[in-house]
This record gives structure tokens, C-alpha cells and sequence, in this order.
């Protein structure tokens, strides 16, 4: 009932709303002159203005034309030409580079055609090739280029008016391609290319590296190598950007291995790589998440005599900020400055970005400031970085200040902004600001970019939904489905367990039948949510009737939702039915998890605390489980599930030694993987983990190295954390002669990467420590043993050592 009323889905309200918007414009257009029409008048009268004034004699010596120059933009240039075909050429052509020499007019393309046809009318080729060029150079967007190509076809075919006849060069052909690769208008491309051949005009190296660069912008090598072959079908030779281009294609093909052979052969062809070769494979690793390559690859430039450019530095710095490899990557900001390559706008987002993410607001606000003292322009993700880092750190009147700031300087919020600000004041319960925002975001919906998306709407019902506003929330849907927006099955999902927080089945229900009339497909999260409200209140048919309804929708149950029944049954009573629902579980595929098996070990608890004194002053919840279960327990729990026809396996051990190591309560797991050896079953990588790490922590250092070659016995790679903790923890504890020897046999053993062990254990293990020497020591060793660390590796080594010898 309430449901109905508000979410009666409003295809007839929308019909409403879009005759009631037709009728209203209708009236305000009779009652007033449309401030459109006022404009193009106003216009129309500038340009009338403009031509009796070129009209005169010495106009350009004209105070008049020194008064009004300020004011003429491209659209004025536009209309003067095209409402004066007449004009002399001369004249035309002095005005518009007049005009153009000012620093702030930008000719549109419409304003370069303009020019054109008073040109070509007048059969002034050799300027009207150079504005021809410049046009097309001109272009912003595609839509400019959609318009380029479309007026120089009309100039290009053979039966169009004499005025306007000029057929395009192989330089035009050139650079409308590059032109139409920018905006990756692949398919026009095409056709250009084929009527170029029609026109008999033999393409050169420049268009086959267009046409080949175009196709590898969109990772389309095949039909790029298509292209290579017809520039030696040509007689001629692929060169520098022929190769660069084939790089970028495999990268962008997400194929670095390939992008590396065309790297590598170029040389070996007689090709010179340059800093864009560079770039691109760099960029291609960095993707790749191959760092170490990247960096390498980097500090080799020099051997091309090849110099990092804006750009190498900052896909460099935005890849190591990416996964955490700050230090470097402000070293690396360093270096960028100390070479004299002046970092742009994007640098500093990527470090701004960074320090925000890190809730290091402050820092990243002085970043900004010397950003702007170096007169680099912030741009719009620049801000939204701010305005998500003062929010982060619930600095509201700071993110609101930069808001200002931003739109001071003539920079157009987008929906992300506007994200930001709504989900800041969600954040801090400020619903009712929030949703004045989202009207103010609405008042600039002409605005392309500032469109509230449903992350924008969601935020905001899941702020109404938490302060229990449900009746405000469907209101605000109800909104939302008005100005055109179609609410997402989030949306849904956000209401619904709203709606059963309050246990209103009827309404929840309601809504459910009309998400699936409306098409929507109810996810996981939805039934899930309506069964842990079901199960709640112990309704558990209507629990399992939902479970029954989602399979047959197709609708897999995952680990959370078999997991609310276990925790249910369990709380009821009814453990036969829990220990069902395991089975049921592990039968479908769907592994429990460590909070499953954490779930299941509470409730034996509880039934032992009820028969045993020695629980009885423990307050038994999820949190303490790994703290109070012992062998006992457990073989309660695997004979529970033998009864029932699911055996334990691995990852059953896997939860329960997990559980156990992070309590540090080492012996008790160590005898819970002994059972485990004598059912048959072999511990996998992450339980010998779990109780190396362990052993280290509690600095049975021999254990930890007992354990270590049992892996290595079992084929079984360690990670370099755990030769981390027990490398450094012998060191730290005196046993310097057994860390040299567990180091040594590290490397002799395995083949790490070289910078990676440098990295986890010399910078991050050994160094953190204040350990100087036995990091020089060991990095030693590894070059003895003939491990290579890549130049930066080695210049951070280098770096931290010095750093900490001063300290000491």
C-alpha cells in the first residue's frame, strides 16, 4: 500500500511531465522574446557592424576596430564571412589573422570554413591550403572533426560548384588521418583513406603511419600489420613511428611481451628508438603491473640517448603510488625536478591523489600550493582529489572552500565533484545538505558532465535509509524516476534492507514484486537480506521458501547467505538443521568460509560453556572464538560433520590454523595440522604460512625454519614475508651467522626476482630495522651470487643507507 503509491512506475507520470513541459514552454515563448533569439539578434547586429566597418577604406587604422576588437569572438568571424560571400579575399584573410593574433581567441572550425569560401571563390589556393590545414588541425572534439571531414568531402568531389572547387592534397589527406586517429574515428579513417586512392593520390609514409597508428591506439595490431606490409608493397621503408606505433598497439592489446620483441628489434633494423618508443613500453609494463621492468627500462634511456619526458616520469610515479611504492615515487618527483623536467598537472594530482588517499590532506594542500606558485593550473580531478581528502578527514568547510576555489577559477564542477561533496555529507549525517546539493546539481543539468549518476542517488538513500527515513527515501526515488532517471538494482537493494532493518515484510515484499515487474533481476544481496530478516525473527519457511525462489531464478546463494542460516539454526535450537545447511553448502561448490567455520565453533562453544565451569566467565561472541577453542572443540566439530556426510578438507584446516596462528596460539595448531597429516591430507601453501608467521612472531625462530623446509620439501614456494620475519627477527635477536645462512639459502634456492628481495627484505625488513650494515652486508652476497638489483633499486638502497648512517 504505501508502495504502491509512490512506486506505481510512471509511465504515465512521465507522459505527464513531458506535455506539461511542451505547454508550459509554449506559454513562456508567446509571453516573452526567447533569450535565445535576443542573442542571435545581437549577433546578427555585431556582424552587420563588422563588415560596414571592413567595408571602409584603411580599415585597419580604424579606432573603431581598436574599440571592438576585445569583444569579437569566433562566432562573429563566422558570420561576417558567411553573410558577406562577397568580401574581398584580401580583406578576410588580414582580418581573420588579425584577430587570431590575440592570445585569447581561439578560431572555431566553423570560423576557418568561413574564411575558406570566400577563398576558393576567389581561387586564392596557396592560402587557402595553409587555412584548409589549420582547420583541420583546429579540432577539439570529434564532433569538430565530423564537421572538417564532411566540408572538405564537399570541396572534394567533382561535381560541386565551381565557388567551392578544391581538391584535397596528400598533405591534407595526412593530416585530416592524424586528425581523425586522435579522436579514434577508426571507420572514417578507412573510408579517407579509400577515397584518396580514388582520387589517385599515392599515399606516402605519413599516411601508413597514420593508418597504422590509429589501429594501434585501439589494439588492433592485426589490422595495423595489414598496413606495414603495404608500405613495403610501396616500395618504401617503416620507420621510427612506424615501430612506436606497433608498440603501443601491443600494449594496448594488453600483449607487453610482444610490445617488447618489436622494441628490441628495432635497433637491430636500423631503427632509433625514441622517448615516445620509450614511453609506451613503459606504460605498456607499468599496465602490466610489471613495475621492475618498467623501471629498468627507464633508467636504460640514456643508452638511446633518449631523455624521460613529462610524461615517463608521471606514468612512472602514478604506477608506484598505484600499489604503494610512495617513497620511490616521490624520489622520483625529485629527480624529475632535479633534471629540469617541469612536472605538469596531472604529476601533481597523481601525488596529490596519493597523499589524500593516505588521509594526508595537509601535505597534499601544500602540494597544491606549489603547484599553483609554479603557476601549473589545477585541474577539475585535481580538485575532486581535495575535495574527497578533506572529507576523508571530515574537514567539511575546507572541502566546501575548495569547491569555491574551483568554481572562482572557471572550473565546471562534474557529477564526480558533486559525488564527493554528497557522499562527504552523507558521511557526516548531513542528509538534509546533501540533498540541496543534488537540487543545485539538478538547477545545472545542461551541464553534460554534471548529470547525477546512481552512485550520486544511492548514497543519498542510503543516508535517508540509515536515519530511518524510509518514507523520505521513496519520496526521493519517487524524484529521481521523474527527471528521467532509472534506478539501478542497488537503488533497491539499499531500500529494501532499509525496509526490513524495521522488519516491514509487507512493504519490503511489495517493493520486491515490483523490481521484478519492472524487469530488474534481484540479485544475491536481496535475497540474502531478506533472509537474515526472516531468519531473524525466526520465520525460517518463508527463509528457506526465498532460498527456493532465488535458485530457481538462477540466483546462486554464496557464502554469506548459507552462512546466516547456519548462524540462525544454530541460534534456534536446531543444530541437526545447521549442519544440514554445511552439507547443503559444501555440496553446492560454495567452500565455507573463515567466519563460516568461526560461526559454526561459537555455537559448540556455547553448548560447552553450558556443561563445562570453566567457560562459564567468558563472554562467548564471534571475537573471541580463536581465543577459547581448543583440539577438543574442533574434533567436535569434524565428527559433527562426518555425521553428516562432509567430511573436513583442506580448507576446513585451513580457517581453524588461521584462526588459531592469529591468536599466536602456535601449539594448539600445530597439533590441529598433526590430525590433520593422519586423515591423509597434505597442508597447502597458506596453512604452512599462517604457522611460519606465527612460529616468527613468537620468535621460535627453528620451528619457523623447520616449517620452512617442509614447504620447500613439498614444492611449495614461501613468500618473501615470511623469509622476511625470519630473516630479520634472527638478526634482531643477536643470531646474526643462522640469518646469513637462511638468507644465503633464500637465494640459493629459489630464483626471486632480484628487486624484489632487496625490496621486501633489505629496504622493508632489514633498513626499517636500523640494520645498516647487515643490508650492505647482504646486498653483498646477492651480488656475489650474480643478482642484479635495477638502477633505481640500487640508487634507493643507496639513498636509505646514507640516510640512516647520518642518523646514527
Amino acid at each position: 500500500m504505501m508502495i504502491r503509491s509512490k512506486f506505481i512506475l510512471i509511465q504515465s507520470s512521465n507522459h505527464f511531465i513531458i506535455k506539461f513541459k511542451s505547454v508550459s514552454s509554449l506559454l513562456h515563448s508567446a509571453a516573452s522574446p526567447s533569450p535565445a533569439s535576443s542573442a542571435v539578434e545581437e549577433e546578427e547586429d555585431f556582424a552587420s557592424h563588422l563588415h560596414t566597418l571592413l567595408s571602409s577604406p584603411n580599415w585597419k587604422k580604424n579606432p573603431r576596430l581598436k574599440s571592438i576588437i576585445s569583444s569579437i569572438s569566433p562566432s562573429h568571424v563566422t558570420s561576417v564571412f558567411n553573410k558577406n560571400p562577397n568580401l574581398k579575399p584580401q580583406t578576410a584573410l588580414s582580418f581573420f589573422n588579425l584577430v587570431s593574433q590575440r592570445s585569447i581567441f581561439k578560431p572555431s572550425v566553423k570560423s576557418f570554413a568561413s574564411l575558406l569560401r570566400i577563398l576558393i571563390k576567389n581561387q586564392f589556393f596557396s592560402a587557402a591550403e595553409k587555412i584548409r590545414i589549420s582547420m583541420v588541425k583546429a579540432c577539439e572534439t570529434d564532433e569538430d572533426a565530423r564537421f572538417v571531414l564532411g566540408f572538405l568531402r564537399k570541396m572534394n568531389v567533382d561535381d560541386v560548384c565551381v565557388d567551392f572547387k578544391f581538391k584535397l592534397s596528400i598533405r591534407c589527406y595526412n593530416t585530416l588521418l592524424m586528425c581523425l586517429s586522435r579522436f579514434l574515428m577508426i571507420d572514417d579513417m578507412k573510408c579517407v583513406f579509400l577515397e584518396m586512392l580514388d582520387d589517385e593520390i599515392m599515399p606516402n609514409i605519413y599516411t601508413y603511419n597514420s593508418m597504422v597508428n590509429g589501429y594501434c591506439k585501439l589494439g588492433k595490431v592485426d589490422v595495423a600489420c595489414l598496413y606495414v606490409r603495404k608500405i613495403v608493397q610501396a616500395g618504401l621503408s617503416p620507420d621510427t613511428h612506424t615501430y612506436t606505433s606497433l608498440i603501443l598497439g601491443h600494449c594496448r592489446n594488453k600483449d607487453v611481451d610482444s610490445a617488447y620483441k618489436v622494441f628490441d628489434v628495432m635497433p637491430k633494423k636500423g631503427y632509433q628508438r625514441n622517448e615516445v618508443s620509450y614511453t609506451n613500453l613503459i606504460h605498456g609494463f607499468c599496465e602490466d603491473a610489471r613495475i621492475n621492468e618498467a623501471l629498468q627500462l627507464f633508467n636504460q634511456m640514456g643508452d638511446d640517448s633518449c631523455f624521460p619526458t613529462v610524461r615517463t616520469f608521471t606514468v612512472l610515479i602514478s604506477a608506484l603510488s598505484r600499489i604503494g611504492r610512495r617513497t620511490e615515487a616521490w624520489n622520483l618527483f625529485k629527480e624529475m625536478n632535479e633534471r629540469g623536467c617541469e612536472p605538469n598537472a596531472h604529476t601533481y594530482t597523481v601525488l596529490i591523489d596519493g597523499l589524500c588517499k593516505e588521509r594526508k590532506v595537509d601535505e597534499a594542500r601544500k602540494l597544491f600550493d606549489v603547484m599553483e606558485e609554479k603557476q601549473v593550473a589545477g585541474t577539475l580531478v585535481t580538485y575532486n582529489a581535495l575535495i574527497d581528502g578533506y572529507f576523508r578527514e571530515g574537514k567539511v568547510e575546507d572541502a566546501i572552500k575548495m569547491l569555491e576555489t574551483m568554481e572562482q577559477k572557471e572550473i565546471k564542477p562534474n557529477v564526480r565533484t558533486y559525488n564527493e561533496l554528497i557522499g562527504g555529507y552523507c558521511k557526516v549525517n548531513n542528509i538534509h545538505k546533501a540533498m540541496a546539493l543534488l537540487d543545485k546539481m539538478r538547477n545545472k543539468m545542461l551541464i553534460k558532465d554534471c548529470i547525477p549518476n546512481s552512485w550520486t542517488y544511492n548514497v543519498l538513500v542510503h543516508g535517508l535509509c540509515k536515519e530511518d527515513k524510509i518514507q523520505e527515501a521513496l519520496v526521493f526515488i519517487g524524484k529521481m524516476i521523474k527527471v528521467g532517471f532509472k534506478p539501478a538494482i542497488t537503488t533497491f537493494t539499499i531500500l529494501i534492507e532499509g525496509l526490513l532493518k524495521r522488519y516491514d515484510f509487507v512493504d519490503s515484499r511489495k517493493l520486491f514484486a515490483e523490481i521484478i515487474s519492472s524487469g530488474l533481476k534481484p540479485d544475491v544481496c536481496i535475497y540474502t537480506s531478506f533472509i537474515l530478516a526472516y531468519c531473524s525473527q525466526g520465520m525460517f519457511k518463508e527463509a528457506e521458501d526465498m532460498m527456493n525462489d532465488m535458485m530457481l531464478e538462477g540466483v546462486e546463494p554464496d557464502t554469506a547467505t548459507y552462512t546466516v542460516f547456519i548462524d540462525s539454526y544454530f541460534r534456534a535450537g536446531k543444530i541437526d538443521t545447521a549442519f544440514d545447511v554445511l552439507k547443503r553448502m559444501m555440496d553446492a561448490k560454495c567452500e565455507p568460509s573463515h567466519h563460516t567455520y568461526a560461526v559454526i565453533l561459537k555455537h559448540i562453544l556455547i553448548l560447552q560453556q553450558r556443561e563445562n565451569v570453566k567457560f562459564q566467565n567468558f563472554d562467548l561472541n564471534i571475537g573471541n572464538v580463536w581465543k577459547l577453542m581448543d583440539l577438543e572443540t574442533a574434533m567436535e566439530l569434524f565428527s559433527e560433520m562426518v555425521k553428516r556426510g562432509c567430511e573436513p578438507n583442506v580448507k576446513t584446516f585451513e580457517a581453524l590454523t588461521f584462526g588459531l596462528c592469529r591468536e599466536r596460539r602456535l601449539e594448539e595448531a600445530c597439533r590441529l595440522v598433526s590430525h590433520m597429516l593422519t586423515k591423509g591430507l597434505v597442508p597447502n601453501e597458506h596453512i604452512y604460512t599462517s604457522l611460519v608467521n606465527c612460529s616468527c612472531h613468537l620468535q621460535m625462530f627453528d620451528q619457523a625454519l623447520t616449517l620452512l623446509n617442509a614447504m620447500v620439501e613439498n614444492k611449495i614456494l614461501p613468500h618473501l614475508e615470511s623469509y622476511k620475519l625470519l630473516i630479520c627477527g634472527l638478526y634482531d635477536g643477536g643470531k646474526h651467522e643462522k640469518g646469513k645462512e637462511v638468507f644465503c639459502s633464500l637465494l640459493d634456492r629459489h630464483k626471486y626476482d632480484a628487486d624484489e628481495v632487496a625490496w621486501k627484505i633489505l629496504l622493508d625488513g632489514l633498513l626499517k630495522q636500523g640494520l645498516v650494515n647487515v643490508c650492505s652486508e647482504l646486498a653483498d652476497v646477492m651480488a656475489e651470487k650474480g643478482y642484479h638489483f635495477n638502477p633505481h633499486t640500487s640508487v634507493m638502497l643507496v639513498e636509505n643507507m646514507s640516510v640512516l648512517n647520518k642518523k646514527s
